[in-house]
């Protein structure tokens, strides 16, 4: 005959087992979301070296903004994006997805106003042009996030008009040439590859067939999308700076970013490496980016982070 207490106790226990573990389960959750929301105010600078510049020419120092995606009240990191002026870079490369909210331009110029001294160059990202929305984060997992349908328009005009009359360089679907510490740089920069945007400009005219002379061409991309990277190698640039994957964002300890949020390999989503197509390679520096979605305000295994590259003489 079945003992009815002894049943009754074994259901209790089971209920009691299931409870703690729910409750072990929300409470390791409510540890991760606290953790997100701490490191991604953990702004770090990552320095990197490359020996690409012509022989003759001392380093050159390179600062790689990317993804900063501005909510007013984020005092925190607007200080410290200030305080990178003290790197004293020679130029600074601003890879796109300035904005994250609709007020978020005049605060952000006041962060950047003392970067806005160097000299610059930058292509705009699809967070310049709209707001982000609410979205679920498991759908990155199966593949790059869609265009919005009713996109909210953020002031990417006055935002553009800004930089260039402080004299940072636009270079969305154009080209051009500047010298910079008495070396020509050749750029050449494309809308946002995520939009479907870009337009190849080739490189700036006026530098065909003055190849002889010292120069270094670099392209400027905000999402590296591998069609962008092939074209950009193939046609010739020296250094390939790209952005947009947040360097995951949410990654695993031990084994990295689980999304690219483009068609680029998640071990490639941050840092630098040389990308390889039709007989040539390029080096391609992805920015781990400095900012999140106001949506999803957390990076775990993935700190916020500007990035230093000196280039240094080829041997």
């Amino acid at each position: 005959m079945v003992d009815a207490s002894a049943l009754a106790s074994r259901a209790r226990n089971i209920g009691r087992g299931f409870a703690v573990t729910a409750a072990a389960g929300a409470a390791a959750g409510l540890a991760t979301a606290g953790y997100g929301l701490w490191e991604k105010n953990q702004f770090v600078v990552r320095e990197e070296s490359l020996p690409i510049m012509p022989p003759g020419f001392g380093t050159f120092r390179i600062l790689h903004l990317s993804d900063i995606h501005f909510v007013p009240g984020q005092h925190r990191k607007a200080q410290w994006l200030s305080s990178l002026a003290e790197l004293e870079p020679d130029l600074v490369v601003n890879t796109g997805d300035n904005l994250s909210h609709a007020k978020a331009v005049d605060p952000l110029l006041k962060a950047l106003a003392p970067l806005l001294e160097f000299p610059g160059v930058f292509v705009p990202g699809s967070n310049d042009y709209y707001a982000p929305t609410l979205k679920n984060p498991a759908s990155y997992l199966v593949g790059p996030s869609k265009a919005q349908k009713e996109p909210v328009e953020l002031d990417w005009p006055r935002l553009r008009a800004y930089f260039g009359m402080s004299g940072w360089v636009d270079l969305t679907n154009r080209a051009q040439s500047l010298v910079l510490n008495r070396l020509r740089f050749d750029f050449s920069g494309v809308d946002d590859p995520h939009l479907g945007l870009e337009r190849y400009a080739g490189w700036p005219r006026g530098t065909k067939g003055r190849d002889a002379d010292p120069h270094l061409r670099v392209a400027v991309i905000h999402a590296p999308y591998q069609r962008v990277l092939d074209h950009f190698t193939e046609d010739g640039a020296d250094l390939l700076l790209a952005g947009h994957t947040h360097g995951g964002q949410i990654c695993i300890p031990g084994y990295g970013a689980l999304v690219s949020n483009c068609d680029l390999p998640t071990w490639r989503a941050k840092g630098l490496h040389d990308w390889e197509s039709g007989g040539h390679s390029t080096p391609v520096n992805v920015s781990g980016g400095i900012g999140t979605s106001r949506f999803a305000p957390v990076r775990i295994a993935c700190r916020p982070e500007a990035v230093l590259l000196t280039l240094t003489p080829r041997a």
